[in-house]
C-alpha cells in the first residue's frame, strides 16, 4: 500500500488493504468479474486522471491534449484490431453508456425494440421496464424454450416480422450457449430491423475466436472492457462506417462530457494484452474451466440450466433442491466462495430472492486454476449446498478454501503492510 495514502487517509487505505485481501483469500466466482493485470491497474492509477480532453483525437476542445491523443488512438487501433471492426468508440464509461449510445444513434422514443427477458437471461439495457430503454421504447420481448432453456429462435423470427421493430438487441448477462448472430442478424434483416449485439460478458471468448463473433452480422456491438476481456471497468462500442459519425456525436457531446483518459489508457493496456497469443489459451481454458466446474456441480446432485455452458457461466438451479439463490449466496459467501444468486428461466421466485444462483470461470483463470481445481471447487459448491445452515461444513470449506488460494497468489505484493 502506498505510503501517501496511509497518512492522507487511512480509512480508506485500510479498504484497499481489506478488498486485495477478500479478493486473494477467497474464490471468485461471479461470472461479470475478474482480475486486471498490474499494468492496468497502473494506468488506471496515472497522471491521465487529471487531463480533461472533450472531443476526439485532432478535435479536442482543451489544449495540451497530445498525449491523450496517443493514448485513445492506441486504444481504438488496437480493439479494433482485436474485433476486425470497421469503427470503434472508447469513450463509454459504462456498457449501460454504450447502449444508451447506439439507441440514441438510430432510435427515436417509442420505437420498437426486442431484446432477451431479463427473467430469461438477458439484460437491464435490453428492454427492462424500469430501466431507461424499458421507459423510452416500446419493448417486445424474446426469451428461451422451457423444454430446452436455449433461444427460441423461431419465436424470435415470429416476434420480429410481427411487429417490425427498429432493433433486434442480441445479448445476455446469464446464458450459458452459444449465441446464433448470424442467423438473428437475417431475421432483423428480412424485418428490416437494425442490429445491436452486447457482448459484454463474451467480448474476451469473442476476440480470442472461441465464440463466433457478431461483427459481420451486426451494426452495432457494444460491450463492457471488464469480464472475460480482462480489462478495466469501462464500455466501447463498436460499429459499421456508415454509423460512426452519427454515433460519435451521440457519446459526445451527446450523453457524455470529458472522457476519462486514465481509463482509455487501461483499456488501451488491456487490449494489446488481449491480441497477444497467450491471451487465447486463457480463454480455452476459462470454458474448460466452466465445462469442469458445472460438471462436478451436476455430479453433486444439482442441476444445471441447459444441461451445462459453451461460455464461461453457468447457472444452477438451486430451488429444486429446497432453496432460494439469496440462501446459497449467503451460505457459499460465508465459506469463502462468492456468486450471486440469479433468476432461472421461467423462475416463480421474485429476482430478490432467485431460485438459481450464476457461476463464472473467468476470475479463477486468471489465478491460473485449472480443470482439477474446478473439480475441487465444485465439491466444496456441492458441500455447502447440501447442508447449507450447517457452520461446520462452512468452516470446513473454509479451511479448504484458504489452502486452495494459498497455492494460488494474487497481487501479493500489495498485500505488504503498511510502512
Amino acid at each position: 500500500m502506498n505510503g501517501q495514502l496511509d497518512k492522507t487517509d487511512p480509512e480508506i487505505a485500510e479498504a484497499i488493504r481489506a478488498e486485495t485481501a477478500r479478493e486473494a483469500g477467497t474464490l471468485e466466482l461471479i461470472a461479470s468479474e475478474n482480475f486486471v493485470s498490474e499494468a492496468v491497474l497502473e494506468a488506471m492509477g496515472s497522471v491521465f486522471t487529471n487531463k480533461y480532453a472533450e472531443g476526439y483525437p485532432g478535435r479536442r476542445y482543451y489544449g495540451g491534449c497530445g498525449p491523450s491523443d496517443t493514448v485513445e488512438d492506441l486504444a481504438r487501433k488496437r480493439v479494433l484490431e482485436l474485433f476486425g471492426a470497421e469503427h470503434a468508440n472508447v469513450q463509454p464509461h459504462s456498457g449501460t453508456q454504450a447502449n444508451t449510445a447506439v439507441y440514441m444513434t438510430v432510435l427515436k422514443p417509442g420505437d420498437t425494440i426486442l431484446g432477451m427477458n431479463l427473467s430469461h437471461g438477458g439484460h437491464l439495457t435490453h428492454g427492462h421496464p424500469l430501466n431507461f430503454s424499458g421507459i423510452m421504447y416500446n419493448v417486445v420481448p424474446y426469451g428461451v424454450r422451457q423444454e430446452t432453456e436455449t433461444i427460441d429462435y423461431d419465436e424470435l423470427d415470429r416476434l420480429a416480422h410481427e411487429h417490425r421493430p427498429g432493433m433486434i438487441v442480441i445479448g445476455a448477462s446469464a446464458y450459458s450457449r452459444t449465441i446464433d448472430f448470424e442467423r438473428i442478424g437475417k431475421t432483423a434483416k428480412s424485418a428490416g430491423a437494425k442490429t445491436m449485439a452486447d457482448i459484454a460478458h463474451i467480448a474476451g471468448l469473442v476476440a480470442a475466436g472461441i465464440h463466433p463473433s457478431p461483427v459481420p452480422h451486426c451494426d452495432f456491438v457494444t460491450s463492457t472492457t471488464h469480464k472475460t476481456l480482462r480489462g478495466p471497468r469501462s464500455g466501447m462500442i463498436l460499429c459499421r462506417k456508415e454509423y460512426a459519425k452519427d454515433l460519435d456525436r451521440v457519446v459526445f457531446p451527446g450523453i457524455q462530457g470529458g472522457p476519462h483518459i486514465h481509463i482509455i489508457a487501461a483499456k488501451a493496456v488491456a487490449f494489446r494484452e488481449a491480441l497477444q497469443p497467450s491471451f487465447k489459451e486463457y480463454q480455452k481454458q476459462i470454458v474448460a474451466n466452466a465445462r469442469a466446474l458445472a460438471a462436478a456441480v451436476a455430479e453433486g446432485g444439482f442441476r444445471i440450466v441447459s444441461g451445462g455452458t459453451d461460455n464461461h457461466l453457468f447457472l444452477v438451479d438451486v430451488a429444486s433442491k429446497g432453496l432460494t439463490g439469496k440462501v446459497a449466496e449467503k451460505a457459499l459467501e460465508d465459506s469463502g466462495i462468492t456468486v450471486n444468486k440469479n433468476a432461472i428461466p421461467f423462475d416463480t421466485l421474485p429476482p430478490l430472492t432467485a431460485g438459481g444462483i450464476r457461476i463464472g470461470t473467468p476470475a479463477m483463470t486468471t489465478r491460473g486454476m485449472g480443470v482439477a481445481e474446478m473439480k475441487t471447487i465444485g465439491g466444496l459448491i456441492v458441500q455447502v449446498l447440501s447442508a447449507a445452515e450447517d457452520e461446520g461444513v462452512r468452516a470446513g470449506v473454509r479451511a479448504e478454501v484458504a489452502k486452495l488460494t494459498a497455492r494460488f497468489p494474487l497481487y501479493a505484493s500489495r498485500l505488504a503492510p503498511a510502512r
